[in-house]
């Protein structure tokens, strides 16, 4: 009976203290220990949002992302167990398989050697971070692997070895339109073109996800994950370019900067009808996928960016406010002299000439400046600046580019009151400045029958459930009448086609309206750059516009006039009117008469 009790006694003992150690663990200090098991086995996962595509008009893509890898490791784990087991085929019945101990020295080998790195370096990453901290459980072994990378490091099954997924950019087209596209910093940062300003439409959104891991080999437990929040992927940015016709545009144009020595170009396609940009080219161009191979100024797009005096291409401009004030048309009679002097101006014509007599046409075709003076001089101040605002000028474009240049109108009549000088060179385009793409809408506006349309790069942005926002504006602005318009775009016919450049840049069947230009463009500093931006823009079928193409050409040293961008205009024009199958002009363009 003692022995009875005595055995009672000792179990109830027993029996208490494992009670008291439960009731220890799991209510005293159930918190303490939970929170340091979790710390231990509990490990969370960003689910990248994939950024959005970027895509052309036809649906090609410029920009995408691909699924990259970054491998890391856990060094704690890597040399706290000092080795692992792993399957192989047993030698004598390859059907089965045997465990063998792989070293933390021989899975460093292993992953060195998926890697291209050598085994010693591993190690030093591991000792390196374990150094800095005895507790590590986390260091980089390589980024941005690709995929056959990444199946050779997984086929390894190294229980210390995490790849990550990583989504990288990447520009399947390279430099085509990649002035306007972009690019992202290695860490897919936007940084430049419509990657930046677009951010909102194509940034993807990161999800969280946790899971349990073994203590014993840090494998993840099966139905331990837990989303914590869900990824959302980034919106398709649409653009109105044509990428076909851009690679074609930026070759054109690099050919003739290479042949003519200069510093760079910009060529712009506009749909006369829609303001819709099918191509904006600028040479020298960035491949987006590596941006540093070329130098930081030449990584945007100048056709946004870059503000120049436009030069004689502004005189239609001139002319096309007279006709709508009332105060002229293209048969309207003055006496051109070489120079001019009024109040107290300074105005002279390029080369030494008498006193010619020229009709506004004349003028035109003559590129007189001070023929266009003392036809400007017939509008106030007042209305000829409020056209030049009407016109798209003074202000940044419905475009809204990174760093893109309202340009600078001078100060308007108030300051051109001031100063004689500069208020008759805004007549013949000098003394303000505007961007290539504030001219190409110019000319579209004319085109157009007198009605800006908005300048339009992007379509809308497309997100993943099909709805698309940010759709362009279709609303045009009447400028100038439909008379004015038609007026002077019969002028820029004749100046086409009995201009100094008639048989350089003439295209068989079409009537084309142009006019050239040759400008000094702003160093930033109150002067101007050595050398001279020659130009040519304008329309075609001038019967019936469909495209407006605008070509600068930064200081070509080899042919310094418009005769160097002649040609350009000319191919671009030809190539555009082919691919849209533009239906050739019917009857000719009307007679006007240049003198008197």
């Amino acid at each position: 009976m003692r022995r009875i009790i005595a055995s009672g006694v000792v179990l109830v003992v027993v029996v208490g203290v494992f009670v008291t150690r439960l009731v220890d663990i799991q209510v005293v200090r159930a918190d303490e220990y939970n929170e340091a098991a979790q710390d231990v086995r509990s490990s969370s996962e960003t689910v990248y949002g994939p950024r959005g595509d970027l895509v052309d008009a036809n649906g090609v893509v410029l920009a995408d992302t691909v699924m990259r890898y970054d491998i890391a490791i856990s060094p704690k784990q890597a040399r706290a167990g000092g080795s692992f087991e792993r399957d192989v085929p047993d030698p004598d019945d390859p059907a089965e398989t045997v465990e063998t101990e792989v070293t933390t020295e021989q899975a460093a080998t292993e992953l060195g050697a998926a890697l291209g790195l050598a085994g010693d370096h591993v190690l030093g990453i591991i000792d390196e971070y374990l150094a800095a901290d005895p507790d590590s459980d986390f260091a980089y072994v390589s980024k941005l692997v690709d995929t056959e990378t990444y199946e050779k490091v997984r086929a390894l099954g190294i229980p210390w070895v995490y790849p990550k997924e990583n989504p990288s950019r990447r520009y399947p087209n390279g430099a085509v339109a990649g002035n306007l596209v972009g690019f992202v910093d290695p860490d897919g940062n936007p940084v430049a073109g419509l990657e930046l300003a677009q951010d909102a439409c194509l940034a993807g959104e990161d999800g969280e996800t946790t899971h349990l891991r073994s203590l014993r080999d840090w494998v993840t437990i099966p139905g331990s994950e837990h989303v914590v929040k869900e990824a959302r992927e980034g919106g398709t940015l649409q653009l109105t370019i044509d990428s076909d016709l851009q690679y074609s545009v930026q070759r054109t144009a690099e050919a003739q900067v290479e042949a003519t020595g200069a510093d760079w170009a910009t060529v712009t396609v506009m749909e006369a009808k829609t303001g819709r940009l099918l191509a904006v080219a600028d040479v020298p161009t960035v491949d987006p996928n590596t941006p540093s191979a070329i130098d930081g100024e030449n990584r945007g797009s100048r056709a946004f960016t870059a503000p120049f005096e436009p030069g004689s291409t502004f005189k239609a401009l001139t002319a096309a406010s007279v006709i709508d004030a009332g105060q002229g048309d293209p048969t309207s009679q003055i006496v051109a002299p070489y120079r001019i002097t009024p109040g107290n101006a300074d105005i002279n014509d390029s080369y030494l000439h008498g006193d010619d007599r020229l009709t506004l046409t004349g003028v035109m075709i003559e590129s007189s400046n001070t023929g266009m003076s003392l036809f400007g001089e017939r509008v106030s101040d007042e209305q000829r600046y409020q056209d030049m605002l009407d016109f798209g000028l003074g202000t940044q474009t419905e475009v809204g580019f990174p760093a893109e240049a309202a340009g600078d109108l001078h100060g308007g009549p108030a300051a051109w009151a001031e100063d004689d000088q500069t208020k008759y060179a805004t007549m013949f385009g000098q003394g303000l400045t505007t961007t290539a793409i504030q001219i190409a809408s110019a000319y579209q506006t004319i085109a157009n029958g007198g009605v800006r349309m908005p300048v339009t790069l992007v379509d809308g942005c497309a997100a993943p459930d099909g709805s698309v926002t940010g759709k362009p504006s279709t609303e045009g602005k009447a400028v100038i009448s439909e008379q004015a318009a038609q007026q002077t775009s019969q002028m820029l016919e004749r100046v086409y086609a009995e201009g100094w450049l008639a048989k350089q840049w003439e295209i068989p069947g079409y009537r084309v309206a142009a006019k050239t230009g040759t400008a000094q463009v702003p160093d930033g500093e109150g002067g101007y750059q050595a050398g001279y931006l020659v130009s040519v823009s304008g329309f075609a079928p001038a019967d019936d516009p469909q495209f407006v193409v605008s070509v600068s050409i930064m200081n070509p040293v080899k042919m310094n006039s418009s005769a160097a961008s002649a040609p350009v205009f000319r191919d671009v024009m030809s190539q555009v009117l082919k691919k849209y199958r533009t239906v050739p002009s019917g009857a000719p363009a009307p007679e006007l008469p240049a003198t008197w």
